[in-house]
């Protein structure tokens, strides 16, 4: 049985990975900051055997290295960082600070890298040998026609940036690293005016990762498999 992990799998995308990874007979290691009060994710939890909850907050480093030694000698397939904030209080010129700064890039970036460094020959172990990070399309330079979004743009365009380093010093294990675009999705995030459902972008994901070859590695792709200008 293949093996998912999850981070922020409580609400909104990472929920809806547990779900379809679930359905899918995958192994569900789906992980967020409070599991006992992640209600939706505990009636999911209820309904398939095959999750497993684990109480992981990516802003804590020990939290991350307790998680690897935990998950030791296991093998994941698919590792999914898709714990991040949108930092609406660090997005414009006159309100940033350094706090708000630091709180952004300790989430979207710097969790993300201690996950992968930690959990590396998990999914080395594994058969599928992937690592998503999700990323969005305002990361990317080509693409930045309005400004703003100060703290997510910089912090997911770092995020990228790791993700691409990755898919260099773990390919001749074989691990693939994809940074993805869930485009704008329904969620607490993304609000109810967006385009798609997270069943629509997740779906599209898990398709784009499994199909993702290890000469692809490193790719910036939207959730539909095009790809992304740096």
């Amino acid at each position: 049985m293949a093996t998912v992990l999850i981070t922020g799998a409580n609400r909104g995308l990472g929920l809806e990975f547990a779900r379809q990874y679930a359905e899918k007979g995958w192994q569900v290691l789906a992980t967020c900051r409070t599991p006992e009060t992640a209600d939706h994710l505990q009636t999911l939890a209820k309904t398939h055997t095959d999750i497993e909850l684990l109480r992981v907050d990516v802003t804590d480093e020990a939290d991350i290295l307790a998680l690897a030694s935990h998950l030791s000698g296991r093998a994941i397939d698919h590792l999914i960082l898709n714990a991040g904030v949108l930092g609406d209080d660090c997005a414009t010129l006159g309100e940033m600070t350094q706090a708000k700064w630091l709180e952004v890039l300790t989430i979207n970036t710097v969790a993300p890298a201690l996950l992968i460094q930690a959990l590396r020959d998990n999914v080395a172990a594994s058969e599928h040998k992937t690592i998503v990070g999700i990323s969005t399309r305002v990361a990317s330079l080509g693409d930045n026609t309005s400004g703003n979004m100060y703290s997510y743009r910089a912090s997911k365009a770092a995020l990228n940036q790791i993700l691409v380093s990755a898919a260099q010093n773990l390919r001749e294990q074989g691990v693939k690293t994809l940074a993805i675009h869930p485009g704008w999705v329904q969620t607490d995030m993304g609000g109810t005016s967006a385009t798609f459902t997270p069943q629509e972008s997740v779906s599209g994901i898990i398709q784009v990762a499994e199909n993702l070859t290890l000469e692809e590695s490193g790719s910036f792709r939207v959730f539909d498999g095009t790809a992304i200008e740096w």
